[in-house]
């Protein structure tokens, strides 16, 4: 065990040497810590009193990689599923991130709000978003319906009601504020999670015009972002699902263990996978169109029992026919067989809030036969959607809503009634890009920041009307900006590090240079290291000063883990010589520097390293 006694002589020996004046009521053994001037002294601290719980071994239940680096660096830890607590050096990191977000968004003219995160239940309800799945909802001592928000569009656009004119738009308003999802499987450490902090911004506007100026002023800031973050982004065309509205992009950051697939040619198309399109292949039908046949088909229950069943059909010549409840009323979606379905695809073009597979029970109710046995052919009670690539098919097999019997010959244009025609599929490698004829690329992806043209979906359903210039009262026109605060912590790991920890971009370090102390026993190498620990606060910088009695492997060890991007080491025989070490994390560079031009050496490369 450390010598507590000497760490606190050690301590009043160096604010001693500093010529620093002693802070009243402060224990002597807090040293630095207790300094309250400025920011720089407050983000700068001794390594022996700093809580950084590093940790050699990965946890055991962590599969991301950003996960085991955060826990094993002591940025985490784990509460329970999907809440986790940021720790000393998460929260310095985080700030960092919040810094970059704030400065970007007051430079398009944003201004800052901080609105509950507790709602009423009236105000979704309003919006038709109250009984969304990945809600928390709970009540009151007086049994009234609350809920944790998820987002902020309703309440913003409550704050938006009190705006009367056009001539007081356009405005840009966001908030740095905890949300809540109620998420069926969190996992991946940070990357999905029930409880987090978003920054959500939203413009307010007279007209889709300027709609459009507000949408661009955010995409250019969030490029502005996302560089400054260290993170390389793909924006993408995307679903806005239950945020509703037009147009909607994300940026993804292509990662391996993202959740989300993105879609990309040479051509520069990019989407996510939910909304993208690719051509279709060329088919040939039968020339003569035979008449619709029914024929036994006993045991049969998937596309790919009926391919190998005698007679039976290729899957490209199959018609799969699901069953959904959309906003509780059944909907039969019919695609090709060796085609899946794109359940987001789906809800969009319905246009509904709530999307579920039916259950059996609802399946046999509706079409009178189980899944393995369904199909269109005949059906008029329930409403069709068919995905474009069975248009004008012909010559095509699908159930015949008896159990173990299907239909062959059946002539799509003949046969069913066709509600609507949508794309519905899911895009695969390989399938061609719709611009250019050229194959897709589908590659895992971290969504780390959406952007939405809402419209007046809001401020329709929440009365949020202004005067136009015509004195005609017209609802406020708005779009809303998400982007991920400790999402985007996780995904700057995921893209920067290495086997020995993780490799922090300079903005985002949580100490820009760690002075490492080979003896702190030796009172000329601590002499130095407390000198150059104070000039380099003085200068701005932020820097820890590893003071542990440990051996210095382990100290390097640490500062790699942790990610500190620049490291001083002062050791005996290079005060000694007049020098100390200098060595950048994610290389293998090192140099001495004289003592006396370390500090102004390695200030000039820190700011040089930052935008």
């Amino acid at each position: 065990m450390p010598d507590a006694d000497a760490d606190a002589d050690a301590d009043a020996d160096a604010d001693a040497d500093a010529g620093r004046p002693p802070i009243r009521g402060a224990p002597a053994s807090r040293g630095d810590l207790w300094e309250p001037q400025t920011l720089a002294n407050i983000r700068s601290m001794k390594w022996s009193q700093a809580f950084i719980p590093t940790l050699r071994d990965d946890p055991a239940d962590a599969e991301a990689v950003s996960h085991k680096l955060l826990v094993r660096a002591g940025f985490i830890r784990q509460l329970m599923a999907g809440a986790y607590s940021l720790l000393p050096a998460g929260i310095r990191v985080r700030q960092h991130i919040v810094d970059i977000i704030r400065e970007e968004m007051n430079t398009i003219g944003g201004q800052e709000f901080l609105l509950p995160a507790i709602h009423p239940a009236d105000i979704w309800q309003a919006s038709g978003r109250w009984d969304i799945d990945e809600m928390f909802h709970l009540k009151d001592r007086k049994g009234a319906d609350l809920a944790l928000g998820m987002t902020h569009e309703e309440i913003f656009t409550t704050v938006a009601s009190e705006l009367a004119s056009y001539k007081q738009l356009p405005q840009i308003w966001y908030q740095i504020q905890t949300k809540f999802r109620d998420e069926p499987r969190p996992k991946a450490g940070l990357l999905r999670v029930r409880e987090f902090t978003m920054k959500d911004s939203y413009s307010m506007d007279v007209d889709s015009a300027g709609l459009d100026v507000a949408f661009e002023s955010h995409r250019a800031a969030y490029i502005r972002i996302f560089s400054r973050l260290g993170l390389d982004v793909i924006q993408v065309e995307a679903s806005s699902g239950a945020m509703g509205g037009s147009d909607s992009v994300e940026f993804m950051a292509p990662s391996v263990i993202g959740e989300d697939v993105v879609v990309t040619s040479d051509c520069g198309y990019s989407a996510n996978i939910e909304k993208a399109v690719s051509a279709l292949d060329h088919m040939e039908d039968p020339r003569d169109i035979a008449p619709l046949e029914r024929f036994p088909t006993p045991g049969v229950k998937t596309i790919t029992d009926l391919v190998t069943f005698e007679g039976g059909a290729a899957a490209d010549r199959q018609i799969k026919t699901l069953v959904f409840i959309a906003d509780e009323v059944p909907v039969l979606a019919l695609l090709r067989g060796d085609h899946d379905l794109q359940e987001q695809k789906l809800s969009d073009q319905l246009g509904v809030t709530m999307l579920r597979p039916a259950s059996e029970d609802e399946i046999v109710d509706a079409l009178g036969a189980h899944p393995g046995s369904l199909g269109a052919v005949g059906i008029q009670h329930l409403r069709i959607v068919a995905d474009v690539a069975l248009n004008g098919r012909s010559g095509m097999t699908t159930g015949a809503n008896e159990d173990d019997f299907h239909c062959r010959n059946v002539s799509v244009d003949r046969d069913i009634v066709v509600n609507d025609w949508f794309d519905l599929r899911t895009v695969t490698q390989g399938d061609l890009c719709i611009t250019c004829g050229e194959a897709l690329t589908l590659q895992a992806a971290i969504e780390v920041g959406h952007i939405f043209k809402l419209g007046t979906k809001y401020s329709e359903a929440l009365d949020a009307k202004i005067l136009n210039e015509n004195g005609k009262a017209v609802p406020v026109v708005m779009g809303s900006y998400g982007i991920g605060v400790e999402r985007a912590l996780a995904s700057v790991v995921e893209s920067s590090h290495d086997a020995n920890g993780i490799i922090w971009p300079a903005n985002l370090a949580p100490w820009d240079v760690v002075v490492t102390v080979v003896r702190p026993d030796d009172e000329p190498t601590m002499a130095v290291a407390n000198r150059i620990y104070t000039e380099l606060t003085a200068a701005g910088v932020e820097v820890i000063l590893d003071d542990r009695k440990e051996r210095p492997g382990v100290k390097f060890k640490d500062a790699e883990l942790v990610g500190i991007p620049q490291r001083i080491t002062v050791g005996p025989r290079g005060v000694e010589a007049g020098n100390v070490e200098w060595a950048t994390r994610g290389t293998s560079e090192k140099r001495d520097v004289p003592i006396n031009k370390a500090v102004g050496t390695l200030s000039e490369a820190i700011s040089a390293s930052k935008d």
